[in-house]
């Protein structure tokens, strides 16, 4: 076998190799302790459109100043929006302190289908007949 035929054979293979790889797509959302109602739906809305698309979501909530000495108010919100958005996804890694951060990673279930693929199918059946 000639060197060129087994450069090109690897190449192939590696670019088989590329094509059944699953890209994984890691978006953030931050969060405050004392965060208003109506600015935690909005970002609970963001985190469980993420969900919906399939991508993993990091969300990691900033204390400052005085806030720190209080991680519980972090721990409990966290939890609030990990039980709000079960349907969607699970907890992949449980809230865990990082200096003046806490962090939780969010992953989408796994027999879901993204969000765009769901709603293209449910458009197509839906369209009533054309006869008129």
């Amino acid at each position: 076998m000639d060197f060129g035929k087994f450069k090109y054979e690897s190449a192939q293979k590696a670019r088989e190799s590329r094509r059944n790889q699953q890209l994984t797509v890691i978006k953030e959302q931050k969060l405050r302790p004392k965060i208003d109602q109506h600015d935690y739906e909005t970002k609970k809305g963001h985190v469980s459109r993420f969900l919906a698309a399939g991508n993993k979501v990091k969300v990691t909530i900033m204390f400052r100043g005085r806030e720190q000495s209080r991680p519980e108010l972090g721990f409990r919100l966290l939890q609030k929006l990990a039980d709000e958005v079960t349907e969607l996804g699970f907890v992949e890694s449980s809230p865990k302190q990082d200096g003046r951060n806490m962090i939780m990673v969010l992953a989408p279930h796994k027999n879901v289908k993204p969000q765009k693929a769901a709603k293209a199918a449910k458009d197509e059946t839906s369209e009533p007949p054309a006869d008129a």
